[in-house]
């Protein structure tokens, strides 16, 4: 049944899109399942790990105990698998694959945002570093513990190349090195490139709403902003009175999604164009392209709009005076833990302790660190610090 399902779906796709199919199979054997293809299988092991559960308590920008509004690694995994989902369906790429690496491209991350990531990082330098991309294959490969006769959740071949985004992983994740040499010696997959796509598309405008909303950015600074000059433009005359009299917060929201909105068009609008333009006739020719070559992109001038929204954020909500406190805070509870568990390792839970032979403390301090909540990990901090 699962094969003949698997057949029906594959009919929908372009001759360029990742088949159903030709998912590479699992590193671990298994039967196929009964009503399910196999990238629905990878995104439902996703979405039911507690790895993925865990980012709803972890920092976007905003910690988590900022505010209940503000997006956390979670909600906003979500919106990058709707958006790309949504654009994989029109541009007839995998919606499955597309959806299964959105969910999972952000399992990796530590507490804290990329502060904590980029504290990790240092205190790992002479340990095979620490980076978030790794981190996500590795929890799916090795660290989630749900099934009795392997490690990690066994996801498809094509799912964990898609994840892949520098081709690299761990040394010490070993058994991913032959998926490394693939991804690195042929082009990544459509679907792949899609997500990463729409993952600068969400992040970039979904920020610049939690910053209005935070009080952070302020209307004069945004009105020197050309995207949002001109969205203010398309919105009072598409909606007329009913846009210039509403509240300023409802307005800020309108304009956002407009500005979303135009992204999106624009990305869908620009692939169609250069698949057009290149003619590709299968999956195989995808693996033959250059990066020049990239089809999945938005036009230059939006992408230079994408650009200049993100600098504003950069100078005016990631280096404000508040956010780059609690930043400080959160590298700060991260070096705390990492040095008191490196030191005695015995206080990590003991299903930890017992990686620490095969991939060496200072893999396992990290893997267990970069784990950890927001919250979790301001708690047990508090132990070290106010004893």
């Amino acid at each position: 049944m699962t094969q003949s399902f698997e057949q029906i779906e594959d009919q929908l796709l372009a001759v360029y899109a990742t088949f159903h199919s030709n998912n590479g199979g699992r590193l671990n054997t298994e039967a196929d399942h009964i009503y399910r293809t196999g990238f629905q299988r990878d995104r439902d092991r996703i979405l039911h790990s507690k790895a993925f559960r865990r980012l709803g308590y972890k920092t976007q920008v905003f910690v988590n105990s900022e505010g209940d509004n503000y997006r956390t690694r979670l909600t906003h995994s979500l919106e990058v698998s709707q958006i790309a989902r949504s654009v994989a369906a029109t541009l007839r790429l995998n919606r499955d694959l597309a959806e299964t690496l959105a969910l999972g491209h952000d399992l990796g991350h530590t507490p804290f945002g990329h502060a904590g990531q980029d504290m990790l990082h240092v205190l790992m330098k002479d340990h095979d570093g620490f980076e978030h991309n790794k981190q996500s294959l590795r929890i799916v490969s090795v660290l989630e513990e749900r099934y009795p006769y392997w490690e990690g959740l066994n996801l498809t071949r094509s799912t964990l190349k898609g994840m892949m985004k520098h081709g690299q992983v761990y040394d010490c994740d070993i058994h991913l090195m032959p998926l490394c040499e693939e991804r690195q010696n042929g082009f990544p997959a459509l679907e792949s490139i899609l997500v990463d796509q729409c993952d600068r598309i969400a992040y970039v405008h979904h920020d610049l709403e939690d910053g209005l909303d935070s009080g952070y950015l302020h209307l004069d600074q945004l009105n020197r902003l050309e995207p949002w000059r001109e969205a203010k433009e398309r919105c009072s005359k598409k909606y007329g009175i009913v846009f210039d009299e509403a509240r300023i917060p409802l307005r800020n929201r309108i304009m956002i999604r407009s500005m979303l909105d135009e992204c999106i068009s624009d990305l869908i609008e620009t692939s169609i164009e250069k698949l057009q333009t290149l003619n590709l006739q299968s999956y195989d020719e995808v693996l033959n392209l250059k990066k020049e070559q990239n089809p999945i992109r938005n036009s230059a001038k939006m992408a230079k709009q994408i650009q200049d929204v993100y600098q504003f954020l950069h100078r005016n909500l990631y280096r404000h005076p508040d956010v780059v406190k609690m930043s400080r805070r959160g590298e700060r509870i991260i070096e705390i833990l990492f040095s008191e568990y490196v030191k005695r390792p015995e206080m990590m839970p003991w299903h930890v302790q017992r990686r620490i032979d095969k991939d060496g403390l200072y893999r396992v301090v990290s893997d267990y660190v970069a784990g950890m909540t927001d919250r979790f990990a301001a708690k047990q901090s508090s132990y070290f610090v106010h004893y």
